[in-house]
């Protein structure tokens, strides 16, 4: 039986992201990263337990992790062993390897595990992407409105937007609803719900965030949500 479409993109972005992830990981730390304050222990788990999640969907296209079989501990000795390598090289171009970091990785590599073995390839997606963006909201400790506008504005509307869609795609696999206002505000109560969520979080850790960056999630979310929404819409006139 053939790849699916979903599945092919899954491979391509795990191709991609594990370069992507590589050549971050052995070029200079950037100044914007020492200016934000983050803290490279978050940055280590998120990377591999989102490294974990492409490596097993890019396998398995929609299964849970079962632990009896061998497949899923040879993916996660494969992510373990990329986080060993990773840091075991990095002296050769500069940077320190630090025992830490490893843990770190292998810690995410776990989160990750613990995901699949749970949820299929679609709510998977969304506790990743939850967990990412609540993520970056307690490791940044400085304004990077700031430091980097664009790069903030950018950041917060690809996430509540793809958080959006990913939640849509849910609600369009899991839910029968076909009343299209019901579904249109089903579509924007858990990624609201989740910006408060991390807004009043950030707070709590003493972290900060800015009006414009709730106007922009809020924004991304509602975007996202009547181009889902009319889609629909259409599909059902």
């Amino acid at each position: 039986m053939g790849l699916t479409g979903r599945h092919k993109i899954t491979i391509a972005v795990a191709v991609s992201y594990f370069i992507a992830l590589f050549v971050s990981t052995h070029i200079p730390i950037p100044k914007i990263v020492y200016k934000a304050g983050v803290s490279d222990k978050w940055l280590h788990f998120l990377a591999y337990m989102n490294l974990f999640f492409l490596l097993w969907f890019s396998v398995f296209n929609d299964k849970k992790a079962n632990w009896r079989k061998l497949a899923v501990w040879v993916i996660f000795l494969g992510a373990i062993i990329c986080g060993g390598v990773d840091e075991i090289s990095q002296p050769y171009t500069g940077r320190t390897c630090d025992f830490w970091d490893f843990m770190a990785d292998a810690k995410g590599v776990s989160a990750g595990l613990i995901i699949v073995t749970f949820l299929t390839f679609w709510p998977s997606l969304l506790a990743v992407w939850a967990i990412s963006i609540f993520g970056e909201a307690t490791l940044i400790s400085a304004d990077l409105s700031e430091i980097a506008p664009i790069l903030d504005a950018v950041y917060h509307v690809v996430a509540y937007a793809g958080f959006t869609l990913i939640w849509a795609q849910l609600i369009n696999l899991y839910l029968s609803t076909r009343t299209i206002i019901s579904r249109f505000l089903l579509m924007i109560s858990l990624p609201f719900g989740l910006m408060f969520f991390v807004k009043v979080s950030s707070i709590l850790l003493g972290r900060y965030f800015t009006t414009m960056e709730m106007l922009l999630s809020g924004g991304a979310i509602i975007v996202a949500a009547i181009a889902t929404w009319l889609s629909a819409r259409k599909r059902y006139q």
